[in-house]
């Protein structure tokens, strides 16, 4: 693919914001399909650059550091898939039940190992070259932001629990939030990388998934 420079309006003018926006989306797609395939450490900015088809001097006018870089693609995909997901669900959820709403949460994590499996092997490889990296917390803040947006759902599942009783309030909410993330999180990626234990005899990995988010539902549901 020859290399190419941002497209510029008559006039030699800068790009129009539409076609930044294009251009970017290019490169950061670009981005995660060659950290899938080759890991982010065994990647350069240099090699996301030509084969998304433009020069390395382009790409640095939109993205100044790798970290960024990583960061933004990670930021995205997420946002993507909440976006997604939460058009599954009324606004604010609302007319759900506290139970209602958890089970929805737990769902969630089952779709997204369903639908988006790449996005749970990119997010392995990001979690360990934020570790290996060391990047301090302005760098992740954006990432960290849209992550956050999973506790919001979660703590309006947890208030809605206080008044209607369908949902357990005696563990903490931020004890239940997290003992809820990591294990469904670290299920759905582990199934995602292939890292389980497959029978001879066969292997439903929907179904084991579907029994670990019912032993979450048995555990925190009043009824």
């Amino acid at each position: 693919m020859p290399e190419r420079e941002p497209i510029k309006n008559p006039g030699g003018r800068p790009p129009k914001p539409e076609v930044i926006a294009e251009n970017k989306n290019l490169l950061l797609e670009k981005g995660f399909e060659l950290f899938l395939k080759y890991g982010i450490e065994g990647v350069s900015m240099n090699e996301v650059a030509k084969a998304a088809g433009f020069t390395i001097t382009t790409l640095y006018r939109y993205f100044d550091k790798k970290q960024g870089f990583v960061v933004e693609i990670s930021t995205k995909k997420w946002k993507a898939f909440t976006d997604e997901n939460s058009k599954r669900c009324p606004a604010d959820f609302e007319g759900m039940t506290a139970a209602e709403i958890l089970e929805f949460c737990l769902d969630s994590f089952l779709r997204l190992y369903r639908d988006h499996k790449d996005l749970l092997k990119f997010n392995q490889m990001f979690n360990m070259y934020v570790e290996v990296e060391g990047l301090d917390a302005s760098v992740l803040q954006p990432y960290r932001d849209m992550i956050n947006t999973l506790g919001k759902r979660f703590h309006t599942m947890y208030e809605r629990a206080v008044s209607d009783r369908t949902v357990r309030t005696d563990i903490p909410e931020t004890e239940m939030f997290s003992t809820t993330l990591h294990l469904m999180l670290a299920a759905v990626t582990r199934y995602a990388m292939g890292l389980v234990y497959k029978p001879e005899d066969g292997f439903d990995d929907m179904k084991e998934l579907e029994t670990q988010k019912q032993m979450l539902l048995m555990m925190y549901r009043t009824t």
